[in-house]
């Protein structure tokens, strides 16, 4: 990444402290801002990963960074997996998750719990499909994390990231740097209760490695097949790799 970005900027807590207390900060009107700055795009993203993960019929998928369990509630609805858990550094976001599922028959396969990324909680060789939306930027050290999944995904598994990208292309990435620059923010400040939360996701994004240069890194890391699909004049990729 060209600098290191985190979300206060005044504290001394790191990256990963400081992630974990936005994401509580913000977890009660996620969902509902999540529509808005995407303009619903987000829901048809996720039905790509969900069909992409889907076709592997796994039978254990981790969804890491899982937010308020969205991805994961649908995989539970969608695939035969008997197994699956989402990991959040967040329990303000997790106990979301947990109000989702309570009382529901698919409560019985799914599993919210809180954990790091870079230290993930699993023995080797765990999960035949290992999920990241949105979350993958937020990593304090990414090849760190990236190596763990790698560690806890199954040989032959299926690795799958959904993630904001930057257009490359005119006038998509010159109308998406004025989008993300000053109405992401804007609605952000106005709609939430953390006035630097959606800042820092911006910032975050517009840093972040993508496209070739992420797959560059996962293909270091040790994963293979790896591809990217973007998504929407390129404002979000889809990135598939194997173990």
């Amino acid at each position: 990444m060209k600098k290191k970005i985190t979300p206060y900027k005044d504290s001394q807590d790191g990256k990963k402290k400081q992630v974990e207390q936005m994401f509580d900060n913000i977890s009660e009107n996620y969902d509902g801002l999540n529509r808005v700055i995407s303009l619903g795009s987000d829901i048809k993203w996720r039905k790509k990963v969900i069909k992409m993960v889907g076709d592997t019929k796994p039978n254990s998928i981790l969804d890491i960074a899982t937010g308020t369990g969205d991805l994961a509630i649908q995989f539970a609805e969608s695939t035969n997996a008997e197994k699956i858990v989402g990991l959040d550094l967040s329990e303000g976001m997790l106990s979301i998750a947990k109000k989702k599922v309570f009382g529901k028959p698919i409560s019985q396969k799914i599993e919210f719990i809180q954990g790091d990324s870079e230290a993930l909680p699993f023995k080797d060789n765990t999960f035949d499909a290992i999920t990241v939306s949105f979350g993958i930027r937020n990593f304090e050290n990414l090849e760190v994390g990236l190596s763990e999944i790698l560690r806890v995904l199954k040989s032959n598994g299926i690795f799958v990231v959904l993630e904001t990208s930057v257009p490359s292309k005119f006038p998509f990435k010159q109308g998406y740097n004025l989008y993300s620059k000053n109405i992401l923010p804007l609605i952000g400040k106005v709609f939430s209760k953390d006035k630097v939360a959606y800042k820092y996701l911006s910032e975050s994004a517009s840093t972040f490695p993508h496209g070739e240069k992420l797959n560059n890194i996962l293909k270091e890391i040790g994963f293979k097949n790896v591809e990217n699909n973007p998504q929407t004049f390129g404002v979000a990729t889809i990135y598939k790799a194997t173990k």
